[in-house]
């Protein structure tokens, strides 16, 4: 049947993807339609006619799905979560089904999927949040980007989030309203705020703000911070990070501190950690800490082993197992987090671990330039790797088959690239046989997965 735009068909919604899309089929063809569940019934109208699906948008509820829920947030508007509209265990499910699917393949033959390990908090949970800022009818809002868009919708409370990073940005933006400070244009590139950034230790309370400008500095900073601080007695730390670029990144890369520290403290699996804003930190602590619990108990760690943490971070996840193995060699591209985790080792007494700054995809010669410095060889044991939704680059993945570690840990925020890597590890003599899903991320599309590889012995 040849669809046309602005069609209206009649549809059950089967299935939900990661970006919070009901899928259906009219007539054989795929259809996606936003804000509906499996089980709904829907008349939905086409607004894209692709070669291989169609796009709808619902106009009418014929059936509501049993599935469907409404309380899970109260940011109607906000279509930033693809998960809001069902259940928490029900979206646990899809997302343990999710990671099942993508591994098994026949590429990935033999390897099981685990029961998801849920967080423990399913509100709430974020430690960072990067807020845009608008400016509409006279009133700032802060809020998020709607999805494949740079439009704002505005958000009162985000439930995901602590509730003082809601009443920060009340306060910061009665602030803007009363010095009547410009918000940045996209397409003029012109206007001072852009975000505002936010982290919270869940452990110590502590929280540093950031304010992201398109500019040098901001009219009445001090009188800002004075008043953030008087209120906020937690805010440890008021920064300015200057962004002048006309990028979708959210940070520019200079920042300074107009009051107080550039840091806060936190402790994850068992460690004391001082974190930078640019610094990587799990944003769901409870469920870190299984997390870590998991990956050291897969990597088995001994006294005699050299545990190589290539994206390191800050440190967190290979200082948890510093004290169980020989040595800890860490490489992490973000300077100022390589500075946290050699502080974070000395403040902890850790002194059998040394971190190097550098791009991960560059491990060899990061390696070869280590041993130079320690006067000695490095030969990993283990191999911890954590690297971005991106995946691992290919010329990583060979050169740390190579180093022919007996356990290579591999942490991943994204499933698909974490299937591709896993491909390519076992042509190169690793295997795996189950893959842990972790649920870092309640109500978004977004799942983390832990697997050990394993040298198989006649590589």
């Amino acid at each position: 049947m040849a669809f046309k735009k602005n069609q209206t068909v009649t549809v059950e919604i089967t299935d939900l993807t990661d970006l919070g899309f009901g899928v259906g089929r009219v007539d054989g063809a795929v259809i996606f339609v936003s804000d509906t569940v499996p089980g709904d019934l829907i008349e939905a109208k086409i607004i894209k006619v692709n070669n291989t699906y169609l796009v709808g948008r619902a106009e009418k509820n014929i059936r509501v799905s049993e599935q469907r829920v409404t309380d899970r947030c109260p940011e109607r508007a906000c279509k930033s979560c693809a998960y809001k509209n069902i259940s928490y265990s029900d979206e646990a499910t899809l997302k343990e089904e999710g990671v099942r699917r993508l591994f098994s393949s026949s590429a990935l033959a033999g390897i099981s999927t685990a029961p998801i390990t849920v967080s423990p908090n399913a509100t709430r949970y974020r430690n960072k949040a990067q807020y845009p800022v608008t400016l509409a009818g006279g009133e700032y809002r802060v809020g998020f980007f709607a999805p494949k868009s740079h439009r704002v919708t505005p958000v009162t409370d985000c439930p995901l989030t602590p509730s003082i990073f809601s009443e920060i940005c009340a306060e910061l933006c009665g602030f803007f309203k009363e010095h009547s400070i410009s918000v940045y244009n996209e397409e003029s590139g012109e206007g001072l705020l852009r975000h505002i950034y936010l982290r919270r230790g869940e452990v110590s309370g502590e929280v540093l703000l950031t304010v992201v400008i398109n500019g040098e500095s901001l009219k009445n900073e001090d009188e800002l911070a004075k008043r953030i601080t008087e209120r906020f007695p937690s805010v440890v730390g008021v920064l300015i990070n200057v962004n002048r670029e006309s990028t979708n990144v959210v940070l520019g890369d200079v920042y300074r501190t107009i009051w107080g520290r550039d840091h806060i403290f936190d402790t994850l699996a068992g460690v004391r950690l001082k974190i930078t804003a640019p610094s990587f930190y799990q944003v769901n602590h409870a469920s870190a800490e299984l997390l870590y619990a998991k990956a050291k108990e897969l990597a088995k760690p001994q006294k005699s082993d050299t545990l190589l943490d290539l994206f390191c971070g800050a440190g967190s996840i290979g200082l948890s197992m510093a004290d169980s193995v020989g040595e800890l060699i860490g490489i992490e591209i973000v300077e100022s987090a390589v500075e946290c985790a050699k502080e974070n080792a000395a403040k902890c007494g850790i002194e059998n671990a040394h971190f190097f700054t550098g791009d991960a995809t560059e491990t060899e010669r990061l390696l070869a330039n280590a041993e130079r410095q320690l006067g000695r060889k490095i030969t990993p044991d283990i191999v911890i790797l954590d690297p971005p939704r991106a995946g691992c680059d290919e010329r990583l993945v060979r050169f740390v088959s190579t180093l022919n570690a007996k356990r290579i840990v591999y942490i991943s925020c994204n499933p698909k690239t974490l299937a591709r890597d896993v491909v390519l590890f076992r042509d190169l003599g690793y295997d795996t046989d189950t893959v842990y899903p972790f649920d870092l991320f309640p109500m978004t599309g977004h799942v983390e997965s832990v697997v050990c590889l394993t040298r198989r012995l006649d590589n």
